[in-house]
């Protein structure tokens, strides 16, 4: 019988006001909140949860992850970043070029994430989440695509894209240069074995294709490790 895949369950995010900024990302996403006031559930093909958590230590640095949304026109694209203003963020430059098509911004904690403009074939296909872009190496991409099972949709220059066979945000890296670690990431990635699986394989899998088990800082229990280009995610426990 073929293994069942590893599921990416949540998006974590630290914050030093969960709830608040929770907020903003349900207003901006229009994803609901669960009831414990800082998880958020997708209303569309996403595929996974964003999930607020406590943290007492400020931004200081570029997330090494953040979100593209996508834009079916112009007007649509200006809808976003007003609503996007209008709920607590604001206009950041990261040096981006104005013949790039994209406005950058940032929520009120000053996480950054971009507005795509329309026609972008890259994320034709995607819904409003069109991807969660990293910095990252090549190596790193192949790693997530053997622990995930999603396919490669893009291989070039380094530069790596994965996706879910069932739709939803693709996970892309840029390749090298990788920026610096500057301490733990804001952003990591909550993942778990399906569905009565073996937590324990999965981390002896995940080891073996280049994952190091870490401190258990944030991961709440679970078993925290560092990919190969040493960014936190969490193993929970398979659902029951």
């Amino acid at each position: 019988m073929a293994r069942v895949p590893l599921h990416l369950v949540a998006l974590g995010v630290d914050a030093l006001d969960p709830a608040r900024l929770a907020g903003f990302w349900s207003g901006l996403l229009g994803w609901a909140v669960a009831d414990d006031g800082v998880t958020l559930e997708p209303t569309d093909d996403t595929g996974f949860r964003l999930r607020f958590l406590p943290t007492d230590r400020p931004k200081t640095a570029p997330n090494r992850v953040h979100p593209d949304l996508t834009s079916t026109s112009l007007d649509d694209q200006r809808r976003t970043v007003a609503r996007a203003l209008e709920l607590g963020g604001r206009h950041i430059d990261v040096g981006q070029r104005p013949e790039e098509g994209h406005v950058v911004l940032a929520d009120p904690e000053g996480n950054e994430f971009c507005v795509i403009g329309p026609g972008n074939r890259f994320l034709a296909d995607c819904g409003f989440v069109g991807a969660l872009a990293g910095d990252g190496t090549q190596a790193v991409g192949y790693f997530w695509r053997d622990a995930l099972g999603w396919p490669l949709v893009w291989d070039q220059d380094e530069e790596t894209a994965i996706r879910s066979p069932h739709g939803g945000p693709k996970l892309t890296w840029g390749g090298p240069p990788v920026a610096p670690r500057t301490g733990r990431n804001r952003w990591h990635l909550d993942v778990a074995p399906p569905t009565g699986g073996s937590r324990q394989a999965e981390v002896d899998r995940l080891t073996s294709l280049g994952a190091t088990r870490a401190a258990d800082d944030g991961c709440e229990g679970a078993v925290a490790m560092t990919d190969p280009d040493g960014n936190e995610f969490c193993v929970l426990a398979a659902p029951r």
